[in-house]
């Protein structure tokens, strides 16, 4: 399997080295990390990532909120997204799927089982 890179938006440091170290030792990919919305945009933009670990509950700009902005820049509208909820609800899945997301994966999760749920959603 080549390297893919990861992004992880969330607000919470702790899951975002969770993230990182589950990753990284599952397999070996490169990760980075934004901890706001608009600082994963603009990190998505210039890393060009393979897929966007999205966190739904953020203070100020949310994850559904970050997911119609990067849908809506050309350089970023293809990257998929997969979004970490702790809702988990069919309804709340539903409405993510309406929205265009690739999956959801629901917190909380096995960071080194995370490399294999994301090839199994994206069919890589």
């Amino acid at each position: 399997m080549t390297t893919k890179r990861v992004l992880i938006i969330d607000d919470e440091e702790t899951i975002q080295t969770v993230v990182l170290f589950g990753i990284r030792m599952a397999a070996g990919w490169d990760v980075f990390t934004a901890s706001s919305g608009p600082k994963g945009i603009q990190t998505a933009q210039t890393e060009q990532p393979d897929v966007i670990l999205l966190d739904v509950m953020m203070p100020d700009m949310d994850g559904i909120a970050t997911f119609k902005v990067l849908q809506s820049h050309p350089e970023t509208e293809r990257i998929p997204v997969i979004f970490l909820t702790a809702k988990a609800q069919t309804s709340e899945k539903r409405q993510f799927n309406d929205l265009g997301v690739s999956g959801v994966i629901t917190k909380p999760f096995n960071s080194l089982d995370l490399p294999e749920q994301i090839a199994r959603i994206l069919h890589w």
